[in-house]
């Protein structure tokens, strides 16, 4: 196992996820009165191993076909388009609202 990797990906992961409407999402599911802790954690857990075991297998079949660099590329385009997306609804919201 290569812990490099492994030290890398679990950081990148982890400060990722802080914050993000996941985690807020399993917050709220928590904070129930009559709700099992323990079953939110391994529900939300098995939830990001699934989407986490998703992107792994996705990645090493579309590495297949398409080069690392282009990988890059294609992943940043995106991100910035999520980036845009978002921006063009907080201001359209701003005009509304």
């Amino acid at each position: 196992m290569d812990y490099k990797i492994l030290f890398t990906v679990f950081v990148t992961v982890f400060i990722a996820e802080l914050g993000d409407k996941t985690q807020l999402a399993t917050m709220l599911f928590a904070s129930g009165q009559n709700v099992s802790r323990w079953s939110v954690f391994f529900g939300s857990s098995l939830a990001l191993i699934t989407t986490s075991a998703l992107g792994v297998l996705a990645g090493g079949l579309i590495s297949n076909y398409l080069s690392e660099k282009h990988l890059s590329i294609i992943a940043g385009l995106g991100f910035i388009a999520v980036g845009a997306w978002t921006l063009v609804k907080v201001f359209w919201l701003v005009d509304k609202g």
